[in-house]
């Protein structure tokens, strides 16, 4: 696969185009990339477009073909709502939560939340977090680029409509996933911090109409759960749904 660059400024098919200074600065300068290399343009609109470096240095331009209606979007649209977790573990679980297919992120702050953050540090954050969801579109192949919501309580994110089913993970749950039945939209995951959910938020979370869930019988670490449970979701009714069958023709 070529190396693939978000443009969030736009694409201008069949003609030369002036890269974005980041776009630029990453083909040169971190992937050493050459004038004449091919590559893929996509300004999440969906679709992309093949492009070969015209130029590179004070005056970056690629010439570009068609846009090709390639789409790499799951069937089953998946938001993650991710209880905040300290140090890295918030950048991989929104990284590998993009490569399997999340259609959103939702940090909320819970009550065992180790990770504190508000004001401005919140704000930088989530846009940190957003360029760890366009870096993620990048390396998989998606064209279209999830959106990290601002950090919400676990009760004002309750508060709002639901997109669709919404699952809460609990230990001890009963009820198996396999038994359950499809969605007839999207589906909201929720996952605990580093502590759990407290028996208050998980009270609250029933209250508003989420069917608690358990993946087995082992207690998973919330850099997991998420990510296992997205997994499990997209072979039931997603992206996977199928692939044994395929490869057992």
């Amino acid at each position: 696969m070529n190396p693939r660059f978000f443009c969030p400024e736009g694409l201008v098919p069949d003609s030369e185009m002036p890269l974005p200074d980041a776009v630029a600065h990453h083909a040169e300068r971190v992937l050493r990339l050459r004038v004449g290399d091919e590559v893929v343009l996509f300004d999440g609109q969906g679709g992309e477009c093949a492009a070969t470096l015209q130029s590179l240095g004070k005056q970056p331009v690629a010439r570009l073909g068609p846009r090709l209606p390639v789409e790499r979007e799951s069937p089953l649209q998946i938001h993650l709502v991710q209880a905040l977790a300290s140090g890295d573990k918030m950048d991989w679980v929104i990284q590998k939560a993009v490569e399997l297919g999340a259609a959103g992120v939702q940090p909320v702050a819970a009550e065992r939340s180790v990770l504190r953050l508000s004001g401005d540090r919140a704000a930088k954050r989530v846009a940190h977090w957003q360029q760890v969801v366009v870096s993620a579109c990048e390396q998989s192949g998606r064209n279209r680029v999830p959106q990290v919501a601002e950090i919400l309580s676990l009760a004002a994110y309750l508060a709002q409509p639901a997109r669709g089913k919404r699952f809460i993970l609990a230990p001890g749950a009963a009820g198996a996933l396999a038994r359950k039945q499809a969605p007839a939209g999207p589906v909201e995951i929720l996952i605990g911090p580093e502590g759990g959910w407290s028996p208050a938020e998980l009270a609250l979370a029933e209250r508003a109409g989420c069917e608690p869930l358990a993946l087995g019988p082992r207690v998973f670490r919330t850099e997991t759960a998420g990510l296992a449970a997205m997994a499990a979701l997209q072979t039931l009714w997603g992206d996977y749904a199928g692939i044994a069958g395929d490869a057992d023709v």
